[in-house]
């Protein structure tokens, strides 16, 4: 009695139980690896930004010349390094960054003033 279809399942399964752990690994280490930012304050207020964020050796720069709060990006990666610059006369800026849990906040007023922000 040949037996070969119950061990090619078996190896199939195998397979695919490796391929599903491989995949969960890697969203969790996306997740671990999410940098949240959240920029509010005065209506109105204007920012520019600049960002690099690295994941192991590659490194990728982010470059806003004017924006409005609020605003919201996502990143992948495992450290971030910018600056925010306040642009309008009158108004408050707020940061906000989240990553593994961890949050730091930073607020600045004052046009011309610059929050820079490093990450790790």
């Amino acid at each position: 009695m040949k037996r070969f279809p119950a061990l090619s399942c078996h190896v199939g399964l195998a397979a695919l139980v490796a391929v599903l752990s491989t995949g969960a690994f890697a969203f969790e280490e996306q997740e671990m690896n999410r940098i949240q930012i959240a920029i509010s304050g005065t209506p109105g207020t204007e920012f520019s930004m600049h960002w690099r964020v690295s994941d192991g050796d590659d490194v990728t720069e982010y470059r806003e010349e004017r924006l409005g709060v609020p605003a919201q990006f996502d990143y992948v990666g495992t450290a971030l390094m910018g600056q925010v610059t306040l642009l309008t006369d009158h108004g408050r800026l707020e940061v906000d960054i989240q990553k593994d849990g961890n949050r730091t906040r930073s607020s600045t007023q004052g046009k011309g003033s610059t929050l820079n922000l490093t990450l790790r």
